[in-house]
C-alpha cells in the first residue's frame, strides 16, 4: 500500500502510527505546523480511529473493510477479538512482531521480495494468514543478504508477544497461539472502528 507523506498523515491522526514520526525531528516540525483534523463529531472521531488502525497496519481501505466484514461474520467470537486476530495474524505483521523488520512497511517489503518460507514453502504474500503451528524461516538464498546477516544480534533482546516464539539458534519463528486483545495497549479504539462500519 502506498501510504503517502507520513508527517502530514501523523499530524492528522497522531504521531504514534509510524516509526518515522516518533522522532525529535518530527516533533520539531509538528510544533510549527497546524493541519486540519477530522472534526469533533462522533463520525469524525470514528473515522480517525479507523484511519489510525489502517495506517498502523499499512492497509488499503478495501483490505481493511474486508477484514472488518470477515470479523463481524465470524460466529462464536467477539467482533473486536476477531478483527484484532485477523490483523495480527498477517504474515507481514508476524515478521514485524518477531523483530526481524523495523516496521510493518519494511516487513511487507521483505515478504513481497520472497525472503521467507512458511512450513518450508516460499511465501511472498504479505497478507498471508498464519495459523497456530506455522514455522517461519528466512529463505536459504536470503540468509546472506545484508538485511539478515546480523539478525541474531539485532533481535537477541527483542521481546516477542506470548503467542509467538523465536528460536535464535535455528533462526526461525513459530506461531504458538493466538493474539490476545488488550484494548488499553492498542494505539487505536477498535470499538469505534466497528461502530464506524456498522453505520
Amino acid at each position: 500500500m502506498l501510504i503517502g507523506p507520513r508527517y502530514k498523515i501523523a499530524r492528522r491522526i497522531g504521531p504514534d502510527i509510524f516509526p518515522k514520526t516518533q522522532s525529535p525531528k518530527y516533533a520539531l516540525r509538528a510544533g510549527r505546523v497546524i493541519v486540519k483534523g477530522y472534526g469533533r463529531s462522533e463520525f469524525g472521531a470514528q473515522l480517525k480511529e479507523k484511519q489510525r488502525a489502517r495506517f498502523s497496519y499499512g492497509l488499503s481501505e478495501r483490505q481493511f473493510s474486508r477484514y472488518v466484514k470477515n470479523a463481524v461474520a465470524r460466529k462464536g467470537v467477539r467482533d473486536d477479538e476477531a478483527l484484532y486476530t485477523e490483523l495480527e495474524m498477517r504474515l507481514d505483521n508476524v515478521i514485524y512482531r518477531f523483530g526481524i523488520a523495523p516496521s510493518r512497511q519494511a516487513s511487507r517489503q521483505y515478504v513481497s521480495h520472497g525472503h521467507f518460507t512458511v512450513n518450508g514453502t516460499r511465501v511472498n504474500i504479505p497478507s498471508y494468514k498464519t495459523k497456530i503451528g506455522d514455522v517461519i524461516k528466512i529463505r536459504k538464498a536470503s540468509e546472506a543478504k545484508t538485511l539478515f546477516v546480523a539478525l541474531r544480534d539485532s533481535i537477541r533482546d527483542h521481546q516477542n508477544p506470548v503467542w509467538l516464539r523465536f528460536d535464535l539458534q535455528k533462526v526461525e519463528g513459530t506461531v504458538v497461539g493466538k493474539p490476545k486483545l488488550v484494548r488499553s495497549e492498542l494505539p487505536f479504539n477498535i470499538g469505534a472502528i466497528l461502530e464506524f462500519y456498522r453505520r
